[in-house]
């Protein structure tokens, strides 16, 4: 008779509408694999309505409004941080060293100093901590890649990655948004990074940004626009652009190579049918058919990632969504500020201990700093 593996233990921290809206229904969907035990949040109401809606789902989860005494009770496999941003370098460490593995909300942290102790902690623990970019592991967006890397659609040439939202000022009346030392940023890093990491995902590595970054609208220490042209290894180019002033949502994007133009439109998650390729005119009509998107069709979503987690747990290696790779990501995003607060070109690799821009986003530039 075989014996029932061991479901994994986890905790989630902080009980808002992240860890409510996706969190929860990726552990349900995964719950032969791993037990949602515990909660830790610092609103008592907040955290009843949590119990009481995983109840519902039949999941018996104990309430802590301390982290770590969280940690000592439960001592949990797992844990999935869904807190503000300027939590998650500390929560993320604490749960590094009691021995857990971490899937948290992005961005993981605040600066590429906060992601090397991070990094640290890795090392020391043994244990490995995942950002949530979830637009990564949708059967569409995992299709997409292989054509790219495989080199089937030729030569990556031209891109276009647009992150084009709206939020008003009822949005940022939340106290910890809109702030550098709470957010890390504006749709740099809290909107555009989904879509500008599956660009990074998808054409690898870039050399170099020169950008631009404005507050039009809202009163806020951090943007409220970027833009960027951006060099790849490989030699393509590609535009970006993050704006949370857009009456017309949407996010898109756009992979023109030598014999295909690979295109992505969604607003907040993804699906085969979302994905469009359309062939050079030398292509032909049977080779293009091959790169219609998958017979299976799995949404981007944080269960598809929990999964493919819980995939390199069970096999002991690095999780995606970690290490040098998500890495990337954060140094995009810091050398973007970088050359819009600076006017000047940034390469890869050039924020290093040292840099202003290494230890926070707004690189305590006279006019982008947060005031004192």
């Amino acid at each position: 008779m075989s014996s029932t593996p061991t479901r994994l233990r986890a905790a989630v921290v902080g009980t808002g509408g992240i860890v409510t809206g996706s969190h929860l229904p990726a552990l349900r969907a995964h719950s032969d694999r791993i037990e949602l035990r515990a909660a830790v949040d610092v609103d008592p109401a907040r955290l009843a309505a949590f119990r009481a809606e995983a109840g519902e789902l039949g999941m018996d989860v104990e309430g802590y409004a301390d982290f770590d005494a969280m940690l000592d009770a439960v001592r949990p496999d797992l844990v999935l941080i869904g807190t503000p941003p300027s939590l998650h370098r500390n929560q993320t460490v604490a749960a590094l060293k009691a021995g857990a593995w971490v899937l948290c909300e992005k961005p993981l942290c605040l600066s590429l100093a906060e992601y090397d102790e991070i990094a640290a902690a890795e090392e020391a623990s043994g244990t490995y901590a995942s950002v949530v970019f979830q637009h990564r592991y949708g059967s569409g967006a995992v299709h997409a890649r292989e054509l790219i890397a495989s080199g089937e659609l030729g030569s990556p040439r031209v891109a276009h990655c647009q992150t084009t939202w709206h939020r008003d000022s009822a949005y940022y009346a939340v106290p910890w948004r809109g702030r550098w030392e709470s957010e890390g940023g504006g749709p740099t890093m809290g909107h555009g990074i989904h879509q500008f990491d599956l660009l990074l995902h998808l054409l690898g590595d870039w050399t170099e940004i020169r950008a631009m970054a404005a507050r039009l609208v809202h009163d806020t220490e951090s943007e409220d626009v970027s833009t960027a042209l951006v060099r790849f290894e490989s030699g393509a180019l590609a535009t970006v652009v993050n704006s949370v002033l857009s009456p017309d949502e949407v996010s898109r994007i756009r992979v023109d190579c030598a014999d295909a133009t690979v295109e992505l439109t969604h607003l907040y998650g993804h699906s085969n049918g979302d994905w469009a390729y359309t062939p050079a005119p030398h292509v032909d009509a049977g080779r293009a058919e091959a790169w219609r998107t998958p017979a299976a069709d799995v949404p981007s979503s944080h269960a598809a990632q929990l999964g493919a987690l819980l995939d390199a747990h069970e096999q002991g290696v690095r999780p995606p969504g970690s290490g040098a790779e998500a890495r990337r990501t954060l140094e995009f995003a810091a050398a973007l500020y970088k050359s819009a607060f600076t006017g000047q070109p940034v390469l890869a690799g050039e924020i290093a201990a040292g840099d202003p821009y290494y230890p926070a986003m707004h690189g305590s530039h006279p006019d982008w700093s947060p005031e004192r």
